[in-house]
């Protein structure tokens, strides 16, 4: 069978890992061939391909990005729809496709295999937010590289005696604030699920500089302060119609310093938490998704998505998979908030 991979929405370390993993288990177990579509969705779109030989994929699992190219662009907008995705496939030969993308390519996905597509999907998110499986790849290198950056920030704070908030992805969750903010030893994390109004951050705050501390804040993007309505976003709305979020840092340091009197300081680490090399357990896990999604197609396992349970990958259900988002237990944040101030 002729099988198409496309990475589409945000890139993330371990995307290549994904692409290598399916490509050589497809070739060696199943007798397949491949083909990429370039830049996500667009170029299953457009019919935009390349051939993914092993020649193509060898040693990419150490490269950062994807070799494919990625794109927010949306299927089911006014050029696409499940009709232009099939005669695109049939034209090419393509019998099945693997999806690797976060919530939105796999909603997607979703409406399209009810259409009759053959899809099996590999969850991307660097947030770590999708239920049905226990951890994403590239979310463990987003946490390495985001705890490396704030301690780097915690020097120059202290340097200066200043309040340093560094801002990190998390959408809907605060996963990587969480983990992140705990291995730097911050004194307030702050995540969209928990509401924390600006007293309790200044105490925190101020508790922290009263022991001779720089104080550090870590905060997700899509956090939304006691008082606000929605998470704060100033960029519009991308292709899926969803808030482009970011400037949460920019919004409290201000008020912090008017708070407290401390000189405060705000980062925004953005992109930088999705570039580089994927760390050995996102390269590992990538991997293991990769090879698994070819077993899939192979079993015909259509409208599914492979998944980590435990230490085994999995395949489940699209339904499931995008049936609700995978938070921060209010347990596991009362644990980091001993912690604070």
């Amino acid at each position: 069978m002729k099988i198409g991979i496309l990475t589409s929405g945000g890139d993330c370390p371990g995307l290549n890992a994904v692409i290598r993993g399916a490509v050589l288990k497809g070739l060696k177990s199943h007798g397949d061939e491949f083909v990429g579509f370039r830049d996500g969705w667009r170029g299953l779109l457009q019919g935009d391909v390349m051939e993914l030989s092993r020649h193509s994929v060898r040693g990419i699992s150490k490269q950062g990005g994807t070799i494919l190219g990625t794109s927010r662009t949306n299927p089911l907008g006014p050029d696409g729809g499940a009709g232009v995705v099939r005669d695109t496939m049939e034209r090419l030969g393509v019998g099945g496709l693997i999806a690797i993308g976060g919530e939105g390519t796999l909603a997607a996905a979703q409406l399209l295999a009810q259409e009759g597509l053959r899809i099996v999907g590999v969850p991307k998110t660097v947030d770590n937010d999708l239920d049905a499986t226990d951890y994403t790849f590239g979310f463990d290198t987003a946490v390495q590289i985001a705890t490396e950056a704030i301690d780097r920030l915690r020097t120059t704070g202290e340097s200066h005696h200043r309040c340093m908030v560094a801002e990190v992805m998390g959408r809907h969750t605060g996963w990587i604030a969480l983990h992140a903010g705990m291995a730097s030893g911050a004194h307030a994390i702050l995540i969209p699920e928990q509401r924390v109004c600006m007293d309790q951050i200044t105490e925190w705050v101020t508790d922290a500089h009263k022991r001779g501390r720089a104080p550090l804040v870590v905060v997700a993007e899509g956090f939304v302060p006691e008082g606000r309505e929605s998470a704060h976003s100033e960029r519009g709305l991308d292709t899926f119609g969803r808030p482009r979020l970011g400037g949460i840092a920019d919004v409290l340091a201000p008020e912090i310093e008017a708070r407290t009197g401390l000189e405060t300081r705000a980062t925004v680490l953005g992109h930088i938490q999705r570039g580089g090399v994927p760390t050995a357990y996102d390269g590992v896990l990538a991997t293991r998704l990769g090879m698994a999604a070819a077993d899939a197609v192979d079993a015909g396992a259509w409208d599914t998505m492979v998944a980590l349970r435990g230490t085994h990958i999995v395949r489940t259900g699209f339904a499931e998979a995008l049936g609700k988002l995978k938070t921060v237990p209010g347990g596991r944040y009362e644990e980091a908030a001993v912690l604070f101030g």
